[in-house]
């Protein structure tokens, strides 16, 4: 593993890779005293930036159909990145990242594509994501500036991947508070978002369980966005900005982990958004500008 850089107070340590798509190499909260896993830790033989804890998604979040990306009446062709044929969680975790601000309980990441070769994107731009610590808080803030001389539509995410089992704990219940989400095909939204599927349904908290679930959630409630769960042991609730307007949940069976990622835009939103479907999340991003927002994880253990 690259080298780690931490950042730590009473209750939060959390450790980076800025070398590896500017990801967590760990999350860890202190439950009794002792330093406890609660995101999926990296492995210290790790050669991929999807393996790592969590990494930025950044100008966009989730998948563009096929990488042709459509906005105002053009098309651009962007790079397939993954198996199926799509390109995926932007274009920023594919390369090192620096850091820009430090200190014992905040750390600022930037990466900027100007200048680089290869970046599956076709204007150029720059992100600083920072993290900070603040007694039970964590909070992430994603920001993205246009640095190209043309306006361009944009989005941004996170992907974090929590453990099933903290301080060997049962599994963990999760509760969302949001009214809708989409019908995906191949992981990609085919229309306006609307019923929540039972298997993804989790307006009301219950245990995560075995089921396979790969959903896109929006029409948020409120500023609280999600609260987890492990019984007898620790509760992290999640508060977001209201542009952060999606929500991703990923369960996969049989495994240690499962995925909950505060973004903007829906999955496939180009192409949404091209189409004429409202509600896709992206923004519009004149030269120079920036946009920013931020969600705060409060950890409460249980004992």
């Amino acid at each position: 593993m690259t080298d780690t850089v931490t950042i730590e107070n009473e209750r939060w340590r959390i450790g980076f890779l800025p070398q590896m798509g500017g990801s967590l190499a760990f999350g860890q909260v202190r439950i009794d005293g002792e330093w406890v896993d609660v995101l999926r830790p990296t492995p210290d033989d790790v050669e991929i930036t999807n393996h790592t804890a969590s990494y930025p998604l950044v100008p966009w979040s989730n998948r563009i159909r096929n990488g042709l990306l459509r906005f105002s009446g053009r098309e651009y062709q962007l790079r397939p990145n993954w198996p199926d044929g799509t390109a995926i969680h932007g274009a920023a975790w594919e390369f090192p990242w620096a850091v820009a601000d430090r200190s014992e309980t905040h750390i600022t990441l930037e990466f900027s594509s100007t200048g680089l070769y290869g970046v599956n994107w076709p204007w150029e731009f720059t992100a600083r994501f920072t993290y900070a610590l603040d007694g039970d808080d964590f909070t992430w803030t994603y920001s993205v500036t246009n640095d190209a001389h043309e306006t361009f539509p944009a989005g941004f995410g996170h992907h974090p991947y929590l453990l099933r089992s903290v301080a060997g704990s049962a599994d963990p219940h999760l509760q969302v508070n949001v009214e809708k989400a989409y019908d995906l095909e191949e992981c990609m939204a085919t229309g306006p978002a609307g019923e929540i599927r039972p298997a993804a349904d989790f307006r009301e908290s219950r245990e995560i369980g075995q089921t396979f679930v790969d959903d896109c959630f929006t029409g948020r409630t409120g500023e609280d966005l999600a609260t987890i769960t492990w019984p007898d042991t620790l509760t992290l609730n999640f508060t977001a900005d209201a542009a952060l307007e999606h929500a991703v949940l990923y369960i996969p069976p049989g495994r240690d982990y499962f995925a909950f990622e505060p973004v903007s835009n829906a999955n496939d939103a180009f192409n949404l958004d091209e189409d004429g479907v409202a509600g896709a999340g992206l923004f519009l991003l004149q030269p120079g500008e920036t946009r920013t927002a931020s969600f705060t994880i409060a950890a409460t253990p249980q004992r």
